[in-house]
């Protein structure tokens, strides 16, 4: 969201300057559609995978989607201290969205964890990215917060990665 867009009464001050406001805002922005995106998705796999492994996907799937839930409420309230305005719409989270829905009737177990893994390498890849504007613009709360998330995401890759495996 452009600053001209922005309400006078929602531009809580920062110290930060007005360029770690709008980059850094903007980048979470993109990172909070793409969050809701993958809890989506998470939550879609989580209600429809089905085969031999059914139980321990299932509950595997559940325990990544609350993780994965868990982010959106301090992404958005990163947002709002740094003086930004966020999402407000489904419809404004599908205009930043990155990680692609899955609309498919049916989808193998398999292959739900194989596309988990390979949307959280990409969600690690933009957060990554929105830490490297944190670093420039001296944003040490946000990239602070993006290093823990980031170790998150890489566990949860790491659980697809191993419950994909077949040796």
């Amino acid at each position: 969201m452009n600053d001209q867009a922005q309400p006078e009464a929602l531009k809580t001050p920062t110290d930060l300057g007005n360029k770690a406001r709008v980059d850094v805002a903007e980048g979470l922005n993109a990172l909070l559609a793409d969050t809701f995106a993958l809890y989506i998705k998470c939550k879609n796999f989580h209600w429809h995978v089905s085969g031999p492994h059914f139980r321990s996907y299932h509950l595997l799937l559940d325990e990544q989607a609350t993780a994965i839930y868990a982010m959106l409420d301090p992404i958005a309230e990163r947002v709002r201290k740094l003086g930004g305005s966020t999402i407000r719409s489904i419809k404004h989270i599908s205009q930043l969205q990155r990680i692609k829905d899955n609309d498919e009737p049916f989808v193998e177990a398999i292959a739900m964890l194989d596309e988990l893994r390979a949307d959280n390498q990409a969600l690690v890849k933009a957060m990554r990215e929105v830490h490297d504007v944190c670093d420039e613009d001296n944003d040490i709360a946000t990239a602070s917060l993006l290093e823990n998330w980031i170790d998150e995401a890489e566990e949860r890759i790491w659980f697809l990665f191993e419950s994909t495996r077949t040796a």
